[in-house]
């Protein structure tokens, strides 16, 4: 079973390339680089042992991708190429729709062409915007407040046409949380350019000395603690979704041309609470300061994974100390190579 991994090196996709070979699948990548580095192809190899196909493409150019189909019997695709920034897609919205949504149509436009008709694609939580109950499930309305939310429904609608227009075509759409964590040898992780978007990279950055303080924003929620509450998954348990979604949409299990999982441990998590839980797990202590509310955050977001537990045969089962602990290991090794 070949598979292609869109954007294969990046945080997520890099850890599923990972669990993929481990399962005995061939794997090929394609990545632009944008917020990737390729010595990550070299560190795959060495926690698996196995090879990857890479191509350096970039989906808004159809033809850069042609060799990778031209070159190989692509069995199914995961997706995951794609910016991905919350406010920078509010900055720059243009280029978001038009990196998203365009490279992906080209995508499929060769995936139709080289008779390839399966996707696993990497959806989002965003899609459910801001609820008005938790926890979320999937049949929950839809909603976003951001352009990058806004390209993922958008792709959502789309893969959901194509199903309806051709009958061949299979897609399962994972609407995960927030991914933390990196993988426990430390090889991979996350590794943002310049200021950090997510929490954990600031936070662990932070602990590092690397930034003076980490700002917590509002204290005065309608939560136990009054800070914000979300549902933090383990980037390693979000890789191993991704495996159990291929090996149902390859073996014909699927009882829909489309369906939807929520990805996530099913359980919120506040920001005061992650902190404390990392200190706890790294003996580190954290400096951080309440400031006023940001403007757009939601009070708290976690997800009901009953279906995903219960079709996929998956669920999240690494602590979140265990979990935190693995992106302060990543975050040393980054300070040991001088990286950051």
């Amino acid at each position: 079973m070949k598979i292609l991994v869109t954007g294969g090196i990046g945080y997520i996709g890099s850890h599923t390339c990972v669990e993929l070979l481990k399962q005995g699948m061939e794997v090929v990548v394609f990545d632009n680089l944008y917020n990737a580095k390729i010595d990550v192809v070299d560190k795959i190899k060495e926690i698996t042992g196995k090879e990857i196909t890479f191509y350096q493409a970039d989906m808004r150019d159809k033809e850069s991708m042609r060799p990778i189909f031209e070159e190989n019997k692509i069995d199914a695709v995961i997706h995951f190429a794609g910016l991905k920034a919350v406010g920078e897609s509010v900055e720059k919205p243009l280029l978001y729709y038009q990196n998203n949504i365009t490279g992906t149509l080209n995508l499929c436009e060769l995936m139709k062409e080289y008779d390839c008709k399966k996707m696993i694609f990497s959806s989002s939580a965003t899609v459910y915007g801001a609820p008005k109950t938790v926890p979320i499930k999937e049949d929950f309305p839809l909603h976003t407040t951001n352009p990058y939310g806004t390209t993922k429904l958008m792709l959502e609608q789309i893969l959901t046409d194509f199903c309806k227009a051709d009958p061949d075509w299979h897609v399962i759409l994972l609407r995960y949380f927030n991914p933390i964590g990196a993988h426990p040898t430390a090889f991979i992780g996350e590794m943002p350019n310049g200021v950090p978007q997510n929490l954990i990279p600031y936070l662990t950055q932070t602990a590092m000395g690397i930034r003076k303080e980490l700002s917590v924003f509002g204290d005065d929620y309608d939560t136990p603690d009054g800070s914000c509450i979300r549902d933090y998954i383990y980037v390693v348990d979000l890789a191993k979704a991704h495996v159990c979604a291929m090996t149902r949409i390859m073996e014909d299990q699927t009882t829909e041309p489309v369906e939807v999982y929520n990805i996530g441990t099913g359980t919120g998590t506040s920001v005061l609470e992650l902190i404390n839980a990392f200190e706890k797990a790294t003996g580190v202590k954290l400096n951080y300061k309440i400031v006023g509310r940001r403007a757009g955050d939601i009070e708290k977001v976690w997800g009901n994974v009953g279906k995903a537990n219960k079709v996929l045969g998956w669920k999240a089962e690494t602590p979140l100390e265990d979990v935190l602990a693995s992106a302060w290991k990543w975050q040393c090794v980054l300070r040991e190579k001088g990286i950051m």
